[in-house]
């Protein structure tokens, strides 16, 4: 119950970051979103995860302003989101993932121009959103699953970060990686 709350929380908010293009807090719902994710692990959170995450990518490259139709389409995914709200509000499971699927489908679609550079964005949103899942013990394979992608996607990512002090995570080369390995295996 508690989890869903939040869900249709992250769903108000996430419609006020879109129209206000505050790619931070888009980020931000993003990160929360996870959290809940990795407890209850449906599609539909991970997915809103993802998209929170991908739609800050988009609006912190600037790239919302080469969209012509991008007020039609902050409309439209709104639409998808209060709908999918209602829906959890109702205790409708199933309708509210079909609208988490139109939202995703309508930001895969928003321009054809842009639509491989949309479907990369949301590719490395998934996975980055699929190593955060990991680090909170979900397993590799469950996780992969859960976000569409291949284990190896995500063994490849997750081996390329490490966290610091500061509890940020930052690249690390491949040297330092394989070097990293010799020391754990040696």
């Amino acid at each position: 119950m508690e989890e869903r709350s939040h869900i249709i929380h992250v769903l108000g908010e996430a419609h006020e970051a879109l129209k206000n293009n505050d790619a931070v807090a888009l980020k931000e719902l993003s990160n929360q979103t996870i959290h809940c994710a990795s407890c209850i692990q449906d599609s539909g959170s991970i997915t809103i995860a993802v998209l929170n995450y991908a739609l800050s990518k988009i609006i912190e490259r600037g790239q919302q302003n080469t969209i012509k139709n991008w007020a039609a389409f902050v409309k439209r995914f709104s639409i998808y989101l209060d709908s999918a709200s209602h829906s959890l509000e109702d205790n409708n499971q199933e309708k509210y993932e079909e609208f988490i699927k139109k939202a995703r489908a309508s930001l895969e679609g928003v321009a054809i121009n842009l639509k491989p550079y949309i479907q990369e964005v949301i590719r490395n949103a998934s996975i980055n959103k699929a190593s955060k899942l990991y680090e909170h013990g979900i397993s590799l394979g469950q996780t992969a699953s859960l976000l569409g992608i291949t284990q190896w996607e995500l063994s490849d990512y997750a081996g390329s970060r490490v966290e610091t002090s500061s509890g940020m995570s930052r690249n690390i080369n491949v040297k330092k990686r394989a070097q990293m390995a010799l020391e754990f295996f040696g």
